[in-house]
C-alpha cells in the first residue's frame, strides 16, 4: 500500500479515531440499557468527550475523546467525575496524546494517574495490503443472527484467562446481538469456531475490536483472517478508513501491522486515585 493514502497524524485524525470509538461503546451501553436496565448503563457527553457507564468494572466505564475536541476545564472534570462517583465507579479517561497538553497536568493535579497503554492503529480502505494465509482450513465470515450464542461461548473461551471479563463475556449474547452498528464475525478451522471478532462503524470510520482466539487454536491465522474479512467488510460498507486498538508489542499489534495497519499513536489510560 502505498504511504501516501495515510492521513497525517493530526488533530482532525485524533477527533476521527476517538469518536468512532466512542460511538461504538456508546452504541453498546445503549444495548446493555435495554437488555439489562439494573445495570443503570448510560452516557453522556461533557466537554466534546463520550462518557459511558456500562456497570461498575465493566471495561467500558470510561470516557473517550477528553482533550481532543474542548480544552479541559475544571467544570467539565467535576462533571464526569460525578457521573463515575455518583455510581459507585472508579474514574478513568483513555486520553490521545494529540490531546490538549494541558490535559495531562489537570489530571496529574487531580491525583489521577496512568494504568493502562493502548496502541491505536489505523489504515485506509479499501486495503490491498494483507499477506496470504498459509493455513486453507481458516475460515472468516459474518456471524448469523442465530449464531449469536455461539459467539458469545467462543468469545468467552477466548478470554479465558481473563477472569476479570468473564462475567462481562458472560452477558455479551443479548448485548452484543442488539448493539446497533456492530456486526459480528466468527473464523474456523474446518467446521470449528475458533476465533471471533467485530466491527462498529462510524460514518466512513470502521473501528474492529473484540478480537480473541481460545487458547488451544492460537497461532493457526485465524485473527489474520478475520482482520482480512472485516477489512473487506468495511470497505463494501463504504468506510474509507480502519482502526483498532492493541497491546504494545502483542500478537494483535504484529497481526495488524503485517496486515497493513500502521501505529497512530499511543493512547493512556488514567484512573482517578482518590475521591
Amino acid at each position: 500500500m502505498s504511504s501516501d493514502r495515510f492521513p497525517l497524524v493530526d488533530i482532525s485524525l485524533s477527533r476521527q479515531l476517538e469518536r468512532a470509538e466512542g460511538h461504538a461503546s456508546r452504541r453498546f451501553v445503549e444495548s446493555r440499557a435495554r437488555h439489562q436496565p439494573q445495570v443503570g448503563a448510560c452516557w453522556i457527553e461533557a466537554g466534546g468527550a463520550y462518557a459511558m457507564f456500562d456497570g461498575v468494572g465493566s471495561p467500558i466505564t470510561q470516557t473517550f475523546g477528553l482533550g481532543v475536541f474542548e480544552p479541559v476545564t475544571d467544570a467539565t472534570l467535576d462533571v464526569l467525575e460525578s457521573f463515575f462517583m455518583s455510581r459507585g465507579s472508579g474514574v478513568f479517561h483513555e486520553v490521545s496524546p494529540v490531546a490538549e497538553l494541558s490535559t495531562l497536568s489537570m489530571l496529574a493535579d487531580r491525583s489521577y494517574r496512568p494504568c493502562e497503554v493502548t496502541s491505536i492503529l489505523f489504515q485506509p480502505l479499501p486495503s490491498d495490503s494483507i499477506l496470504a494465509l498459509p493455513a486453507p482450513n481458516i475460515t472468516a465470515r459474518l456471524s448469523r443472527p442465530d449464531e449469536v450464542q455461539l459467539w458469545t461461548e467462543v468469545t468467552r473461551a477466548g478470554w479465558s484467562e481473563f477472569r476479570e471479563l468473564d462475567e462481562f463475556a458472560a452477558s455479551l449474547a443479548a448485548i452484543a446481538g442488539d448493539t446497533e452498528d456492530s456486526y459480528r464475525f466468527l473464523a474456523l478451522d474446518g467446521d470449528t469456531p475458533i476465533a471471533t471478532g467485530s466491527l462498529s462503524v462510524h460514518g466512513s470510520v470502521a473501528i474492529l475490536a473484540g478480537a480473541c482466539t481460545v487458547p488451544e487454536a492460537r497461532g493457526r491465522g485465524a485473527q489474520r483472517k478475520l482482520l482480512e474479512v472485516r477489512l473487506a467488510f468495511a470497505a463494501s460498507l463504504g468506510c474509507t478508513l480502519a482502526t483498532m486498538g492493541a497491546l504494545p508489542g502483542s500478537r494483535s499489534q504484529r497481526n495488524a501491522e503485517r496486515s497493513g495497519f500502521r501505529i497512530a499513536y499511543t493512547r493512556i489510560k488514567w484512573a482517578r486515585t482518590k475521591s
